[in-house]
């Protein structure tokens, strides 16, 4: 047991205190008797007990328990050493004392429990399953296990690891645990040495010009001599496969490629070998800027060829044609293009990861966009609430609802245990989304069916959207499935109600027990009830969900992507709830918009048609109709520029358009003014050792930039910039490794754009013991590197112990004594002394004469 004080420098306001109490005795010691000597001692002992209270006094218990915390490093870099890892722990465990409590837990980027902190562990149990392995994070791993811990008692945290940390600072950790009583030991551990080829750097130029011979350098790693396969791909397609020898230790090989692709081109080396101990470092991935002339992408939504393409021609910008379900899933693959034109694209068919992905190319990247007008475009294609209808100039929704037919909605979608998981999630969005594309006045059913159904939102007027969509939103999944019973309630709800237009939308991803269809949708015909159906995932009856569709007028969707539900419902809702093609031939009104003015000097053609939008507000409407709604509309977007044009290219719709002179000059025009305009400086974009990103800007002006990372699904990264110098920004990213893509953007909003790779994870390089950081990391702890299982529970040097606060009772003391002193000094020594005495209560007292009344007295004896 020790004492110890808090505030030694306190115990200095003693020297006074003794000084005065001496000071009082040496001059009035003649005149002092006993009692006032006690009180003076009383006195200095309280003073002396109120000063130490003052200085934070307290105890140290000994404390017997001791704690031992196993923290097992199972990152990627020690696969192979499990078993190792867990023998050593059984047989430290045997040597383990009583009064001694033993856990175990592991980690990679993150901490995870094993067994808890217990006297009783003898066993190591069987090690669960750990998800994220590409990171060794041991700072958090230590700061986790000392939050675990009992703070009071001795404790050594046994590290098993090889010390290859790739995330995290366990050495600035390790200077919070000085002085604590957490102590660290490692037991170093290393994957069995075995062969592994590895790619070390794949480089591309940064710039390149369209035909250039441009080299690609691959940088290739052998632990043993081999033979084995180099395959190079640009953006994705094969364009270089060679067998190569590889010599033990580092291969290098260059292949000259002359580039065909334009814009930010992605380029990918793999290495293929028979036996290999770590897949994930046989790829890497470079990014070129080739630089050409502008280059458009069509989706072209017809079976025929692309009417915009014919209406440019030849000699017009270059062009690649595709359809919508050809589309591709990475922003790689669209900032090949400067611009990108959707005619009469049905919005299922292109997804809403896709959409999201253009979104962020159009947004941070410059890239044009324009969507033409037809039958599966704009509201009718079920952009409603997309990214897509976000980007451009105008909405889904259009004006005159008071004129739009009477509509009845019921939504019967499958709850079953199969759709569970973001297929439910994805059609409860897609339900709630098309509640919200109605009027107040419409009516609204809502079914969830699992082996019966269940009628969510009963067929009526919907009186509260937001109830309603909340509602549909707390679906939960149910049993087995059953389609029949519950399509037959939605045609009763619906049957009898005085409605202009009324239809069922059945979504469902299985298959159903037979029923008497045909009477039942021939019967619903009759009461004007259509139904349309989506058949979700290669489970579902699409042959059955098919034939009910034909059957009840309505349309037949076979959904492989999740993603394209939304935009279906969508697309279902506008279709039966508006109006939106006009189809009254007029002549648009145009305005004074800059570019478009020169092409109607002689003239507007008449139009036949085109669908109803509104335009938003800061939009340019650059063509009007007679009803004031939007033809060709424009804005900017983030750093693009996006176009609505809202009738089609074929000429059904376009009528003296298309036979007009300037019909290609138009397309023209319009794509001209899509292009972004592009920053000539050459930003310099470097990945440093750290992960971090150095932007150099030659011009000087870095703390100006406008800077943005997105990856290859499009989703814009969290970054910070660090101005470094007036010519150097450091951007650090939250990045996955693969591409990653920087927008630099000026004060002008000239754009500069630039690819990096994020390579792989250190955990996938086979790489020796961190002898450095291990042997550091035990020294500034006061643990060791351990040898035998049975050090482990070696003894402790120093013990754990609990502290007590004695300043309390100190000053409880002084206030006694203090009140003894006054005890003393109110009722005298004797109070003390005699306190056995019975003393009386009221002290007699002898009156004085008084001298007036005495000399009264003997006056009147003389008299008589």
């Amino acid at each position: 047991m020790d004492l110890r004080i808090d505030m030694p420098l306190v115990l200095l306001l003693l020297l006074p205190l003794f000084l005065y109490f001496g000071w009082t005795y040496f001059h009035e010691r003649q005149r002092l008797k006993r009692s006032h000597i006690v009180v003076l001692t009383i006195r200095i002992v309280a003073a002396g007990c109120l000063v130490f209270a003052l200085a934070g006094p307290y105890l140290l218990l000994p404390i017997k328990e001791e704690q031992i915390v196993y923290l097992v490093d199972r990152s990627a870099s020690m696969n192979g050493t499990e078993d190792e890892m867990v023998q050593f722990i059984q047989e430290s465990l045997q040597s383990k004392k009583e009064p001694q409590l033993a856990g175990i837990y592991s980690f990679s980027s993150t901490l995870q429990t094993e067994a808890i902190l217990s006297k009783t562990l003898k066993e190591v149990p069987k090690l669960t399953e750990i998800k994220a392995t590409d990171q060794t994070n041991i700072e958090q791993s230590l700061q986790l296990a000392s939050g675990i811990i009992d703070p009071k008692k001795a404790t050594r945290l046994v590290l098993l690891t090889d010390g290859n940390e790739t995330k995290g600072d366990a050495l600035e950790f390790a200077t919070k645990l000085k002085g604590s009583n957490i102590s660290v030991d490692i037991k170093p551990f290393s994957q069995p040495v075995v062969n592994d080829v590895s790619l070390k750097s794949f480089v591309s130029p940064q710039v390149a010009y369209v035909g250039e011979q441009q080299q690609l350098v691959t940088d290739i790693h052998a632990t043993s001599a081999g033979q084995g396969e180099l395959l190079l791909y640009e953006n994705d397609e094969l364009i270089h496969r060679e067998a190569v020898e590889l010599t033990e230790g580092t291969n290098v090989f260059t292949y000259k490629h002359a580039a065909t692709a334009e814009g930010l081109v992605k380029y990918e080396a793999v290495v293929q070998v028979g036996q290999d101990a770590i897949f994930e470092n046989n790829k890497l991935t470079s990014v070129t800027m080739v630089q050409s002339e502008p280059h458009l992408l069509i989706v072209n939504g017809y079976e025929t060829a692309s009417p915009i393409a014919a209406a440019l021609g030849s000699q017009s910008i270059a062009y690649d044609v595709v359809a919508p379900d050809s589309l591709p899933n990475e922003l790689s693959s669209y900032l090949q293009y400067n611009a990108i034109i959707f005619d009469n694209v049905p919005g299922h068919l292109v997804g809403e990861a896709k959409m999201s992905v253009i979104e962020q190319a159009v947004k941070n990247f410059g890239v044009g966009f324009t969507m033409v007008g037809g039958e599966n475009s704009f509201g009718l294609g079920g952009y409603f609430k997309t990214p897509i209808e976000t980007l451009l100039p105008v909405e889904m929704e259009i004006k005159g609802k008071e004129q739009l037919p009477s509509l009845g909605l019921v939504i019967v979608l499958d709850r079953s245990g199969s759709m569970q998981g973001s297929k439910l999630e994805l059609a409860k969005e897609a339900a709630a989304r098309s509640v919200e594309m109605l009027r107040d006045e419409d009516t609204l059913g809502f079914i969830a069916f699992d082996d019966r159904p269940w009628e969510i939102i009963e067929t009526g007027p919907l009186s509260s959207k937001e109830e309603a969509v909340d509602t549909i939103l707390s679906v939960t999944p149910g049993g087995g499935t059953e389609i029949y019973s519950s399509l037959a309630k939605a045609y009763e709800n619906l049957a009898d109600l005085k409605l202009q237009r009324k239809h069922i939308i059945l979504l469902t991803d299985g298959q159903s027990q037979a029923g008497n269809y045909e009477d039942l949708i021939g019967e619903g015909k009759e009461e004007g009830i259509t139904l349309s159906t989506v058949a979700i995932g290669q489970d579902a009856d699409a042959n059955l969900l098919e034939a009910l569709s034909d059957m009840g007028s309505g349309r037949f969707y076979d959904v492989i992507d999740e993603q394209t539900i939304p935009s279906i419902l969508s697309r279902e809702t506008a279709m039966i709830s508006r109006t939106y093609i006009e189809d009254n031939p007029f002549y648009p009104a145009i305005y004074n918009a800059a570019g478009w003015n020169s092409l109607f000097a002689n003239g507007v053609p008449q139009m036949n048609a085109y669908i109803g939008t509104t335009a938003k507000q800061g939009a340019t409407v650059v063509a009007e109709s007679e009803k004031e709604d939007p033809v060709l509309a424009q804005w900017q977007y983030g750093l693009g520029k996006t176009f609505a044009f809202t009738s089609d290219s074929t000429g059904k719709w376009t009528g003296d358009w298309a036979r007009w002179q300037n019909w290609g000059a138009f397309w023209q025009t319009l794509i001209s003014q899509m292009l972004p305009s592009y920053n000539d400086v050459a930003y310099d974009v470097r990945l440093e050792a750290d992960g971090s990103f150095m932007i150099t800007d030659p011009t000087n002006e870095a703390a100006f930039l406008d800077i943005v990372a997105v990856n290859e699904a499009g989703e814009e990264l969290e970054t910070k910039l660090e101005t470094i110098s007036a010519s150097q920004v450091r951007a650090v990213v939250q990045a996955e490794p693969g591409l990653i893509f920087f927008r630099i953007a000026d004060e002008k909003q000239a754009i500069y754009q630039a690819g990096l790779s994020v390579p792989y994870s250190a955990e996938y390089e086979l790489l020796p013991v961190n002898n450095q950081l291990i042997e550091e990391l035990t020294q500034r702890t006061g643990g060791t590197v351990l040898k035998e299982p049975q050090d482990v529970f070696r003894d402790f040097t120093t013990k754990g112990a609990d502290r007590q606060n004695i300043a309390t009772w100190l000053l409880l003391a002084s206030m006694l004594l203090f009140f003894i002193d006054i005890t003393i000094r109110r009722f005298g020594w004797n109070f003390l002394t005699n306190a056995k005495k019975k003393e009386p209560l009221v002290e007699e007292k002898t009156i004085p004469e008084d001298t007036n009344v005495a000399q009264l007295l003997k006056g009147m004896k003389k008299r008589s």
